[in-house]
């Protein structure tokens, strides 16, 4: 989407890059990190894994216990006699051969106490295999475990210390792994959990469709515990400079206040912070609204309107409910302010109240039926809900209302290609053009229509020419900036950002040549280097290389500037994914080289 939608709508392309993929990417993150020449040998000379595809189906299959046979020896028919219990010495008197075969004996006892549901029983018969075994195999702990798990309550702590020491003996335990996941799950140590839960999903190939649903329900208890407590204890922060000056641009410009004829301070204050928000020092015009408003204000329209700036940068800092309360305030004193109106749509679309936000759009018309900041915002809100026919009747209105406004042409060819009108978006597209020759956007959401349509060379022509507008502008602005000695932000920083960061998925997608998309994301972060889209790409693209330490470093820092909780959430989502799959590599660096493997033929699925 265009305008104040753009930098998210780029930003969920790129995280879709991800979450589309979810699997081979993973994967892919693990191989790229493969060992030339490394060979598989994780534990694949065990007895009971050797054989056939169905034995190995029916251990999968087994629900709680593994009947795996210790090395040269045969279980005996759980008919004998049972063995009495044996004091230290005596099992220390036994040749190593007898204990093997006297320990595998209580482990089949146990085995039949464990389906009689008779746990407090199993749990000795499994301790006693383990005090007999010379080795004390790596299944009699995981066993006994599953009897902790049984327990009334289930005695997780005891479970967790069993899988602990199955694990010892044999790292690469399936079901030890996803014993003890569960259990550190129930315990409320999740980071521990998600290790296990990773390590137990990659090992299995992918294929174990509840370890890989028990994964993301640990990463989403993880992110979202985290991404609330930091919302709810951090400082309020505007979003990058790209966010700001996008969601901006999505009004038309309206002329500075005009102070009375005496004015107060806090008129003074509040003209100060429009100047500043007009010369896009968004920063220093945030503190003005909030001194000017302390300060007080003297007439009604500059109440409303330091309202309205206050609430703008509430909205902007993600914070929703303080922004609709300045934004009511602003209405309470001029009723008929259409673009507080549509602000306060804004937020309560945001915050999930569809009703309430075509609320405020009918009672923007009810005061100016002719204002075409109304039709274009109400499109914006259908575009998002994808009612498409809906929001191309509302951009055709906004532009046969105001036909200078270049982003409801944009909208209205997007809208058009929705509904598979690509002859009539492709016409708007070139119209748009041609009636904004000096416009760099036109010919980069164009571009967008060629990618999507995956005419990788032309949308790349047309990412070229926005960027060549957009240096243009710079020239000038540059020698506008050189006789007025003011150093602020300027707006082609947004454009080209942008620019930047379509172009890199383009290459990408197109070519698959990471490191060129790599530098021109870079270069859109010299330019803002808060930029929430390029940072979330070039973290996936990263990931996609290999570069774990990277990607998580960059995870973090999407996380520390993510304007919203939502955002938040799927930003500490991939950070910690990584991570985990990071800690897997360090714990079984040798299946790398089938990682790489397997990876390949999962994207070749794709």
């Amino acid at each position: 989407m265009a305008s104040d939608s753009s930098s998210e709508g780029l930003l969920s392309r790129a995280q879709n890059l991800v979450s589309e993929n979810r699997r081979a990417i993973v994967v892919g993150a693990v191989a790229a990190l493969a060992i030339t020449g490394a060979g598989y040998y994780l534990y694949a000379t065990r007895p009971e894994e050797e054989g056939s595809k169905k034995k190995k189906n029916k251990d999968k299959d087994s629900p709680i216990l593994e009947e795996r046979t210790p090395p040269s020896v045969e279980p005996r028919s759980e008919t004998e006699d049972e063995s009495p219990r044996l004091t230290k010495t005596e099992i220390e008197a036994l040749p190593e051969t007898e204990r093997f075969e006297t320990a595998n004996k209580f482990k089949i006892k146990g085995n039949a106490a464990y389906q009689a549901r008779k746990f407090t029983q199993a749990v000795d018969l499994y301790t006693q295999a383990i005090e007999i075994s010379p080795h004390a195999e790596a299944v009699y702990f995981s066993n006994r475990a599953a009897c902790y798990v049984n327990f009334s309550p289930p005695q997780y702590e005891l479970v967790v210390r069993d899988c602990d020491e199955a694990l010892k003996r044999d790292p690469a335990y399936l079901k030890a792994l996803n014993r003890r996941a569960n259990a550190l799950e129930a315990l409320n140590r999740l980071h521990e959990a998600l290790r296990d839960f990773t390590t137990a999903t990659i090992l299995d190939k992918f294929q174990n469709d509840a370890a890989g649903a028990s994964l993301e329900r640990v990463l989403k208890k993880i992110a979202q515990a985290e991404a609330r407590q930091t919302i709810s204890t951090r400082e309020p922060q505007l979003p990058s400079f790209t966010f700001i000056y996008a969601y901006l641009a999505a009004f038309r410009p309206r002329p500075l206040p005009v102070l009375p004829a005496e004015p107060s301070q806090g008129d003074r204050t509040l003209l100060l912070a429009y100047e500043a928000l007009e010369a896009q020092d968004y920063a220093h015009s945030c503190s003005l609204a909030n001194e000017a408003i302390e300060q007080g204000i003297s007439w009604d329209l500059g109440k409303a309107e330091g309202f309205n700036l206050r609430g703008t940068f509430k909205f902007l800092t993600g914070n929703s409910l303080g922004a609709r309360d300045d934004l009511e305030a602003a209405l309470a004193i001029i009723p008929g302010f259409i673009q507080v109106w549509v602000k306060v749509a804004s937020v309560h679309m945001e915050l999930g109240n569809t009703e309430a936000t075509f609320a405020a759009f009918a009672s923007a018309l009810s005061h100016n039926p002719d204002d075409p900041d109304i039709y274009y915002h109400r499109g914006q809100v259908n575009f998002i809900l994808q009612q498409f026919k809906e929001a191309e009747a509302d951009y055709v209105k906004s532009t046969a209302l105001d036909s200078t406004f270049v982003f409801s042409h944009i909208q209205l060819a997007v809208a058009q290609y929705k509904t598979e009108q690509t002859a009539a978006s492709m016409a708007t597209f070139r119209r748009t053009m041609k009636a904004f020759p000096q416009r760099s956007e036109p010919q980069n959401y164009y571009g967008e229509l060629l990618l999507d349509q995956r005419r990788f060379s032309d949308a790349v022509e047309k990412f070229d020419r926005a960027i060549e507008l957009e240096r243009q502008k710079c020239v000038a602005y540059f020698v506008v900036l050189t006789r007025l000695t003011i150093d602020a932000p300027h707006q082609e920083a947004y454009e080209r950002t942008s620019l930047s960061s379509n172009k890199a998925l383009t290459i990408y997608q197109w070519q698959q040549d990471l490191p060129a998309a790599e530098r021109l994301l870079r270069e859109a972060l010299k330019i803002d280097p808060d930029c929430d889209s390029a940072i979330a790409t070039l973290a996936q693209l990263t990931l996609q290389q290999g570069r774990l330490d990277d990607a998580v470093e960059l995870f973090s820092k999407h996380a520390s500037i993510a304007r919203t909780e939502p955002e938040l959430e799927q930003a500490l989502t991939f950070k910690y994914a990584t991570a985990a799959q990071r800690q897997f590599l360090k714990e079984f660096p040798h299946m790398a080289s089938q990682m790489s493997q397997l990876a390949h033929s999962m994207m070749q699925q794709q």
